[in-house]
């Protein structure tokens, strides 16, 4: 991090013709982003001066730079990671916004890696238009995973919000539905709850998380009949890491948990597939949603939208979703930052044990002989 406790935000432009350069343009407008960090935008200054123009944007300045090392603090920093020639087409998923996607994304990780930018932001992708030899992923937080991760690290998505506060993580992401009972294993489902309890002590700062786990199965499974798997999978791995004092809880049918508020009981929930978790909760977090990739070395959040090509080039786009991301890895930088400072060296237990018969106290960490 910089001297001047400004992070460095690498932002990726994603699908060129989507509305990624509306969202990030307009996010960028809040003069309240310059007090907080310097931001870095992985580009082209040509298309973000073609949609400026095309949705009557107010002028942003951006300071082009060779490396994110040479970003100006003060300043709305851009990296040109594409040619001049590349082709905009907005609302059309094409080939060539795919290849531009892709070096936006692997030149920002580049500079993460390296230590140039602090935390990652990606605007939203066209997953099929990116397919190649270097991105053969269902989504970002797959490649991020094979591209950012240690040797056993997994990756969590973690969707969140702050008004209502509703963080929820998936089992499976991109997963097909017909592969997905499968996947619900009691390893599985052990793994993603322990990883939910790390991210939300590290990431969001809570103390003694509680988890809400749900059912795979339509009212819980109703004791077998309807599916085993909370059965021999998700009873099993709640008991499993209740024992090690992790509190989870469940598991809840899916369709009244949300609907009843009880999510508002619980600091996380994990749901088992990806629309259990997604559709519920954009219709609780509307456009304050954050997709946040947790169990990584590094910090990366981005909207939870997509690309939306029915609306690219309109002008209609909220930038709300990508500013909160920008927010939420400023603040997931900083929780990580205290936490990892608060238990960098934790202060040595003193037990002590009382002698029944000669009613002595017994310093049990002393080694000496006295």
């Amino acid at each position: 991090m910089a001297d001047n406790n400004k992070l460095k935000i690498g932002i990726t432009h994603g699908d060129i013709n989507g509305i990624g350069y509306e969202v990030i343009i307009k996010a960028l407008e809040d003069e309240a982003i310059l007090e907080l960090c310097t931001p870095v935008v992985y580009g082209s200054a040509k298309i973000a001066a073609f949609y400026r123009k095309a949705l009557e944007l107010p002028t942003l300045p951006l300071n082009q730079v060779q490396q994110a090392s040479e970003a100006r603090d003060g300043h709305y920093n851009i990296i040109n990671v594409v040619g001049e020639d590349t082709k905009v087409e907005p609302g059309q998923p094409t080939r060539t916004a795919g290849e531009a996607a892709m070096a936006a994304l692997e030149r920002a990780v580049a500079d993460l890696k390296s230590g140039q930018i602090d935390v990652l932001v990606t605007a939203p992708i066209n997953k099929h238009e990116m397919q190649s030899d270097t991105f053969h992923f269902p989504g970002h937080t797959e490649y991020l995973e094979s591209s950012l991760g240690e040797p056993g690290e997994k990756a969590l998505m973690v969707m969140c919000s702050e008004a209502p506060v509703l963080r929820v993580a998936l089992l499976t992401t991109h997963t097909p539905i017909a592969r997905v009972a499968q996947t619900v294993t009691a390893e599985a489902v052990t793994e993603k709850i322990k990883a939910l309890d790390a991210s939300l002590r590290r990431d969001f700062g809570v103390v003694r998380p509680r988890i809400a786990v749900l059912a795979l199965n339509p009212h819980a499974g109703d004791q077998g009949l309807l599916g085993s798997e909370e059965q021999t999978a998700i009873i099993p791995a709640i008991e499993a890491v209740r024992k090690e004092r992790i509190e989870a809880f469940g598991p809840y049918a899916a369709d009244g948990f949300f609907g009843n508020g009880l999510f508002s009981r619980f600091d996380g929930v994990l749901a088992m597939y990806h629309d259990q978790g997604l559709a519920p909760f954009k219709t609780i977090a509307m456009n304050r949603g954050v997709n946040l990739t947790a169990g990584l070395p590094y910090v990366r959040t981005s909207p939870d939208h997509g690309t939306a090509y029915d609306i690219a080039g309109r002008g209609t786009a909220s930038p709300e979703s990508m500013r909160e991301a920008i927010y939420r890895a400023i603040d997931t930088y900083r929780c990580r930052a205290s936490y990892d400072e608060a238990h960098a060296n934790p202060l040595r237990k003193q037990y002590v044990e009382k002698n029944k018969k000669d009613n002595v106290v017994l310093d049990l960490t002393r080694t000496d002989d006295k």
